[in-house]
């Protein structure tokens, strides 16, 4: 009888750690491995306190009501580091991300930006719904546009399947930059200005 999906905003109601270590014990004995010997007997229970930060974007804040009137015309945050886990094999994709958004006389925290990636990315995800959720949820705030990219690295490309190093880049663009001569100067700064970063 399958298991029905219990939706909470305690992230401690969703994650049973107990059925969790029981879980990852029984995968151990499956691969083939003893869960008893020393290297093993704490597993279970380190697998299930990690999941807890892996998963924690599903209870989860990004904290964008909290503005500060400012004007400004673009605000550009770059190269923010982020870590999720593919829905599909479970297994890590990592990279960094590009936040432009264009404020409406309000601007938002560094650090909210940072909150709002790790609100999505925390979760079971693919690289392309991470880029609309993000560009989505900022847009929502009442700013005037928003341009997100993503380049991320896929282990399950890398450990299994094709074998391949390839990095993946997705986009997505919101506002005045769908129009395709504002979505060409974003990009064009945004890139411009990762390149002058690597060249210091």
């Amino acid at each position: 009888m399958p298991t029905s999906f219990k939706a909470s905003s305690d992230s401690k109601e969703i994650m049973d750690q107990e059925r969790i270590k029981k879980l990852v014990r029984e995968l151990i004995i499956e691969i083939g491995e003893d869960p008893t010997r020393e290297g093993l007997r704490g597993t279970p229970e380190r697998i299930a306190r990690a999941y807890e930060e892996l998963f924690a974007g599903y209870d989860s804040d990004s904290e964008l009501s909290v503005q500060f009137s400012e004007d400004s015309e673009t605000v550009i945050a770059k190269d923010i580091q982020f870590y999720s886990m593919c829905e599909h094999h479970m297994l890590p994709f990592f990279g960094k991300i590009q936040i432009a958004y264009t404020p409406n006389g309000k601007v938002f925290g560094i650090s909210k930006l940072v909150r709002l990636v790790e609100k999505f990315s925390k979760r079971l995800q693919i690289q392309e719904r991470l880029t609309k959720n993000i560009a989505d949820e900022l847009y929502s705030q009442g700013v005037t546009g928003v341009a997100v990219m993503i380049e991320a690295e896929h282990l399950c490309m890398k450990m299994r399947g094709v074998k391949n190093d390839a990095k993946v880049t997705c986009s997505a663009f919101r506002g005045i930059y769908e129009d395709q001569r504002a979505k060409e100067e974003i990009v064009k700064t945004i890139q411009s200005r990762s390149t002058k970063h690597n060249q210091q």
